[in-house]
């Protein structure tokens, strides 16, 4: 279980940010109630969390329920256009993740196209097309063991199962049909800009009643269509050390590896590739020496690993769907 060692942050920052994995959209009084605090309490520090830690709450397509196609792509670009292409990427719509990795001379990008043609477009078109741009490798997510509607911040174990059940607004998502309509659109475009957004407002862009926004918000959450989730400044907890890990392992193994990560402290996401590497993995770390002992340790001793690359974070460039400042 992580021990946090923060200079701003305390246990009850942490059971907030823990608590709005579960339900990103529980009220200040909810949230109050269950970390034993008042609602005046639990919305300063929200407050005050957005502004010095970077929090955010978004709604998130789960492309995984949703069956469409994810890709992590890497892309090795000449070092004095590596930040000019992260910025144009991060203005794109169906990119939800941009780190400028390996001293700045590559990009890790996560991209979610809502059709071929756009995923055709990006990969084809336009960044071969693109000066500076190097190499290209292209690694589809198939199948993830960590990350997405779980957040890393569970693994400090802040927060009771008591405390987790009460929070939680839907049950797990079951086998169940999964798909967002056309009419969905207006509703998601605003969540995914402020995924706390209340209902009033969610009413005004979709020409909905009020009802009728919470009853289609609730069946797309318990669908698992769409999940809402935070993003924060790992460096605020005391992890400012980040990279992306490329991992091959032999065929057999592969579940069973994936699996073992996925209960690894330092691991915030792990999803089984098709590329050139099988597995890829953001991994935290508190400094070099940590990130170091994790290599050689847990990830070092799984049995089944072949082949690791890492390629360190120099930032991020864009979290879920807005870009960091």
């Amino acid at each position: 279980m992580l021990e946090m060692e923060s200079l701003t942050l305390d246990r009850l920052d942490i059971q907030l940010l823990s608590a709005l994995e579960v339900n990103g959209r529980a009220s200040f009084s909810r949230l109050g109630t269950v970390l034993g605090a008042s609602d005046q309490t639990v919305a300063r520090r929200f407050r005050r969390l957005s502004a010095e830690a970077g929090l955010r709450v978004v709604a998130v397509r789960d492309g995984f329920r949703l069956g469409q196609d994810q890709w992590m792509m890497r892309f090795r670009c000449a070092p004095d256009s590596a930040a000019a292409i992260s910025e144009a990427l991060a203005k794109r719509p169906d990119t939800g993740w941009i780190g400028l990795a390996s001293g700045g001379t590559e990009i890790v990008c996560m991209t979610r196209p809502r059709s071929a043609g756009d995923h055709d477009e990006l990969l084809l078109d336009k960044l071969p097309r693109t000066p500076g741009v190097v190499d290209i490798r292209a690694h589809q997510l198939i199948h993830r063991f960590y990350g997405g509607p779980t957040g890393w911040s569970q693994k400090f174990g802040v927060l009771t199962d008591d405390q987790i059940a009460a929070l939680r607004a839907h049950p797990q998502p079951g086998p169940g049909p999964v798909a967002v309509d056309p009419d969905d659109e207006p509703l998601l475009a605003v969540l995914e800009r402020d995924g706390r957004a209340g209902y009033p407002e969610l009413q005004r862009a979709t020409g909905r009643s009020e009802s009728a926004v919470k009853r289609r918000l609730a069946a797309l959450l318990a669908s698992g269509a769409v999940y809402i989730d935070i993003e924060y400044h790992s460096e605020d907890l005391g992890f400012p050390r980040a990279a992306a890990l490329w991992i091959t392992t032999a065929p057999g193994a592969l579940h069973s590896v994936g699996q073992a990560l996925a209960t690894h402290d330092e691991v915030a996401f792990a999803s089984a590739t098709a590329g050139p590497s099988n597995l890829m993995v953001t991994a935290v770390a508190r400094d070099t020496a940590a990130f170091y002992a994790y290599l050689s340790g847990p990830l070092g001793r799984l049995e089944g690993v072949q082949h690791v690359e890492a390629t360190p974070f120099l930032r991020r460039v864009k979290q879920l769907t807005y870009v960091r400042p």
